[in-house]
């Protein structure tokens, strides 16, 4: 009981955000930029790695250290408060002052540091000891104090993480539509139509026609392969497979069942050991897809991007 000589004690300052920012903070914003980009824990799942249980103990200890409820969640669905869509705003803007104050730091010291986190499709290592890889030797060679984090994944993960400020840069083969993103082509590869050796093609002379191709069962294509007249082309065809990955797309088609498209760099192996062999047709080109270099515009500029687009046009040069 206080005295009352002294008069009433002072009441106890709650615990929470104090106007310091300090690593687990700029953590727990991250996970809440996530899950509110994304729409819910759930979607967040797979972009944060972490389960849901995990996610929402990150979200209340963020509530609690900013004495904000952020977010409505439960039978009714997710949705932001109010308080929340200002968080999420002072969030995005911090984070750019952070980019921008590294850059200010690196240009000062004239050493490039901070972490550069890359994305890249699934099946990067199709493209061999080919500019890409040589270009990360370049980057890393030149920046060591640079922290290297490379994420391989789906091309729409990959979209996600760019608008949602996770990756720094991205390789992928999809182009995107998305204004906030800016890409430009890195290489541009070939694709033949492939069979594996029990499939009854395998031991075809001569040419094939589209007509014979008709009745056979192909592995659905991705968007971003192209070819000349191929929608018109891929009307005729019986797509009865799908597969994500070009592993994927591999193990199907040496079942001997299914014939597909696959890169030449990533099935000479398996011609050459006769697993699998390319089918030649006269009135089907082959397809072509195109790797593409996607930033986030506003950040095209920054000393990192640029630092790796350097390295990139390095890498280029020599094997020219």
């Amino acid at each position: 009981m206080a005295d009352p000589r002294h008069g009433a004690a002072p009441a106890r300052s709650p615990q929470g955000f104090s106007g310091q920012l300090a690593e687990v903070d700029l953590r727990l914003l991250r996970v809440f930029r996530t899950v509110a980009t994304r729409g819910g824990f759930a979607a967040a799942e797979l972009a944060l790695g972490k389960s849901k249980s995990s996610i929402s103990i990150d979200i209340s200890s963020l509530e609690q250290r900013l004495r904000i409820r952020l977010c409505r969640r439960g039978r009714g669905g997710f949705a932001l408060t109010p308080e929340g869509r200002a968080v999420l705003e002072a969030t995005d803007d911090l984070l750019r002052d952070i980019d921008r104050f590294r850059d200010r730091v690196n240009i000062a010291s004239g050493v490039l540091s901070g972490r550069f986190a890359l994305y890249v499709i699934d099946n990067m290592l199709v493209y061999g000891e080919t500019g890409i890889i040589q270009a990360l030797e370049i980057f890393a060679r030149q920046h060591p104090q640079v922290f290297i984090s490379m994420t391989s994944t789906s091309a729409a993960e990959i979209e996600h993480a760019l608008l949602d400020g996770r990756a720094t840069a991205a390789l992928t083969l999809m182009p995107t539509d998305q204004p906030a993103l800016s890409a430009s082509i890195l290489v541009t590869e070939t694709l033949h139509l492939y069979c594996g050796r029990r499939h009854t093609l395998f031991g075809h002379d001569g040419p094939l026609t589209l007509a014979m191709l008709e009745n056979e069962r192909l592995i659905d294509v991705s968007d971003a392969a192209t070819a000349s007249d191929w929608p018109a082309i891929r009307r005729r065809l019986a797509f009865s497979a799908s597969a994500e990955t070009i592993d994927a797309r591999a193990m199907l088609i040496l079942t001997g069942v299914y014939i597909g498209f696959l890169p030449d760099a990533f099935a000479a192996p398996m011609v050459r050991d006769g697993r699998l062999r390319p089918l030649a047709c006269t009135d089907l080109p082959p397809l072509s897809t195109q790797l593409h270099f996607v930033v986030k515009k506003e950040a095209e500029n920054s000393l990192m991007v640029n630092a790796f687009r350097k390295a990139l046009d390095e890498a280029r040069h020599r094997e020219t």
